[in-house]
């Protein structure tokens, strides 16, 4: 018989500190998307280097970076969960993960407006300049 696993509240902190790293792991492992992302926050955040971002700029890009990133994990999570349950086609479990993904699609789309919004300033003051 498998011993039960103890439920996270039971967990010594190291473990679950653990088992996130592993859930990372399988992440970039496991989805092409988290790469794209990761790359495009990469591009982002050397692009605030190089404009010297100020600090409110840099908790705002932050943040829509972590929107990005956990939207596209809960995804990954939600189609996994929904796969074991109901591994065959069903329109409840299509609406659900179609709906998680909806999920990324909007975070990405207004990371993409606050980019926009962060960068334009300063690429506007650097085009006025030369």
């Amino acid at each position: 018989m498998k011993p039960e696993t103890p439920s996270p509240t039971q967990q010594p902190l190291r473990a679950a500190f653990v088992n996130a790293c592993a859930g990372l792991r399988h992440l970039w492992r496991t989805q092409r998307n988290i790469r794209i992302h990761s790359l495009v926050a990469v591009l982002m955040v050397g692009l605030g280097l190089w404009l010297r971002f100020a600090r409110l700029e840099w908790a705002i890009l932050l943040l829509a970076i972590g929107m990005v990133l956990t939207a596209e994990a809960v995804n990954t999570a939600i189609e996994a969960a929904i796969d074991l349950v109901h591994p065959d086609y069903h329109p409840l479990a299509g609406a659900a993960k179609d709906v998680a993904a909806a999920a990324v699609l909007l975070a990405s789309v207004v990371a993409i407006l606050i980019g926009v919004l962060l960068l334009a300033p300063h690429l506007w003051s650097l085009l006025l300049r030369k």
